[in-house]
């Protein structure tokens, strides 16, 4: 195992749907702490992948998305986790960027960055999108059912992406550690 890219809201800390426009917003997910400080343990290289399009919806600075990274890294840190590196994409969907999810340009520029192995790799996320850069970058793929994974299961249109499921950071850590991945595929209506 190489590395564990991690999507930041729904995953990492609770998915708001006003955004998390300052740390007094974020709030870290039930065994998320912890679940990084496993990963860490084992030696694995942690990555967090985050589209903020908040940035150039100008709701909030680039500066205030920074802050807030910062913060979560002391926090991780200070509970015995690592984050090796931190991308987000400030764009707007509508920008048509490389590096916005389900395009696969941040972890492409963090593997080149890193020297990654990204056969090796893992992407862990609440939304089909993190699942289709994991899977576009050449990743195994892990969606979890916090934040609004449950919802995206049951989104119909999605039929024929594959990737394995956990109820949240923790179980998802689970899998990854155990190099169990048993895979759900979509169907037309819906999780299989």
């Amino acid at each position: 195992m190489t590395a564990v890219f991690l999507d930041r809201d729904g995953v990492i800390n609770e998915n708001r749907s006003d955004h998390v426009k300052s740390w007094d917003e974020f709030r870290f997910l039930p065994g998320a702490l912890e679940a990084v400080a496993r990963l860490t343990r084992a030696q694995v290289q942690i990555f967090v992948i985050t589209n903020q399009a908040i940035i150039n919806r100008q709701v909030v600075p680039i500066e205030t998305v920074e802050d807030v990274h910062r913060r979560m890294r002391s926090e991780i840190e200070a509970h015995g986790g690592h984050v090796v590196d931190i991308a987000y994409c400030p764009h707007r969907p509508d920008e048509g960027c490389q590096c916005r999810k389900p395009r696969p340009g941040m972890i492409l520029a963090l593997a080149a960055k890193h020297r990654l192995d990204l056969g090796k790799a893992v992407v862990i996320g609440d939304f089909l999108t993190d699942m289709e850069a994991g899977v576009a970058a050449g990743c195994r793929t892990i969606m979890v059912l916090s934040g609004r994974g449950q919802e995206q299961l049951r989104t119909p249109g999605n039929a024929g992406q594959t990737f394995a499921v956990a109820a949240d950071l923790p179980a998802a850590v689970d899998l990854v550690l155990a190099g169990e991945f048993k895979l759900r595929q979509l169907s037309a209506s819906g999780a299989r």
